[in-house]
């Protein structure tokens, strides 16, 4: 039957109407049960943390539980994997970051692809990188460094948590933009590699300022440069890697993301209530005590970041040829 086209666009502005209505109900009730906020890592450390700060936040605010799942494995891809194959109904997001933007290209075949599968819902913090040295390097400065690095080609070795991972991709970044030859050597995690960088077995490591700055200020290991585009509060007195290598930039930064599809009204409360959590002073200062800072926008700013992030970081494997262990 062909209806007229009065009685047509009467019942297609009843049925947007409907779905109006439909969206502010579900964002009104939303969440009626507990949710679960996967973490694709391992328990502790300031990633883990991050998420328990920001879903405790949640749980006061919204009134249910939001459940940590720690699913680590695959540099992050199992637990990547078990939000996209989630239903997308709000009660499954994930704490996302800079090793899903790496793993796009760092990985072959993947059974998703990031910044498709993934909705993106609000970013929460940055962790800048410290460049830290074994007191045996005789470098004092950062351009001390680049001139021994040069005049020892292949001689430093460059430890990180495994391929793939932030400290990883920094160094390999470091080196193309600085046309040294540094040895990386992969671990299988911090605390590994902090065992052999203090003992000296290994020279050079690009760590987050959570697993560094202890050290550091303890004389036990010495801070050459930060690796945002300035200087920390918590290190005036460290350089920028950018103020003596213009255009370097390379730090950790995690967000929540949700399934493709979720609708946008979930979307944007939890967006509004996360730039509350950030917003606050007590959460603001314990993601300061971290070594982080904290970071606030909309979910098209941190989609835009994912993007940017992607983009930057598939270059950095390409060219330095970074290979999984």
């Amino acid at each position: 039957m062909k209806l007229p086209r009065r009685t047509f666009l009467h019942l297609a502005a009843a049925a947007a109407a409907l779905l109006v209505v439909s969206g502010i109900v579900l964002a009104q009730t939303y969440p009626t049960r507990p949710v679960r906020l996967i973490v694709p890592f391992g328990p502790a450390g300031a990633t883990d943390i991050t998420a328990r700060l920001i879903g405790q936040w949640l749980s006061e605010r919204l009134g249910q539980q939001f459940v940590i799942e720690n699913r680590p494995g695959a540099g992050s891809n199992i637990g990547t994997e078990a939000v996209v194959r989630a239903a997308p109904d709000g009660y499954t997001l994930g704490l996302f970051g800079a090793p899903s933007a790496i793993n796009a290209t760092l990985y072959d075949r993947l059974n998703f692809n990031f910044l498709r599968d993934i909705a993106p819902v609000a970013p929460i913090v940055r962790f800048p990188n410290i460049m830290v040295v074994n007191p045996s390097i005789p470098s004092k400065t950062l351009p001390e460094f680049i001139a021994y690095a040069k005049a020892n080609p292949g001689k430093i070795n460059m430890a990180s948590p495994g391929s793939g991972s932030t400290p990883h991709v920094a160094g390999e970044l470091f080196k193309v933009m600085t046309g040294t030859n540094l040895v990386h050597v992969p671990y299988r995690s911090v605390a590994a590699v902090m065992t052999d960088l203090l003992s000296g077995q290994v020279q050079l490591y690009f760590g987050t300022t959570a697993s560094s700055l202890e050290y550091v200020r303890a004389g036990k290991l010495r801070a050459l440069a930060v690796t945002i585009e300035r200087r920390l509060d918590a290190l005036p007195d460290i350089p920028a890697v950018a103020e003596f290598v213009p255009g370097y930039e390379a730090s950790a930064w995690f967000g929540v993301g949700a399934p493709r599809n979720t609708p946008v009204e979930i979307i944007d409360k939890l967006n509004k209530e996360i730039n509350a959590g950030v917003a606050d002073p007590k959460m603001k200062a314990r993601l300061t005590d971290l070594g982080g800072i904290a970071l606030r926008g909309s979910p098209s700013d941190f989609g835009k970041l994912t993007v940017e992030e992607t983009e930057k970081w598939g270059k950095v494997v390409k060219l330095s040829g970074a290979k999984l262990d």
